[in-house]
């Protein structure tokens, strides 16, 4: 069975990437983090060269939007 993979939101940096990556991972969400090449090639990201894509299963597009969201409204604390 193959499942699609969606862009559920962006963030302006690497960092933030990794924190919404662990975030998703820890509650069942299988992500993947899409950068622009640009930035990863000369190690430098600014503006649009530093966005980075989240992307998660299709079928967990729900729940991927409601952790970015309580995540977002500092809903979401390490004890989550």
């Amino acid at each position: 069975m193959n499942e699609n993979i969606v862009k559920v939101g962006s963030v302006s940096g690497k960092i933030e990437a990794e924190i919404l990556r662990g975030l998703l991972e820890s509650n069942g969400i299988q992500v993947w983090l899409s950068t622009e090449a640009a930035a990863t090639a000369i190690g430098l990201g600014v503006g649009p060269l530093a966005e980075v894509d989240l992307m998660v299963l299709e079928t967990q597009v729900e729940q991927a939007t409601q952790v970015i969201r309580d995540y977002r409204s500092g809903i979401a604390t390490a004890d989550d």
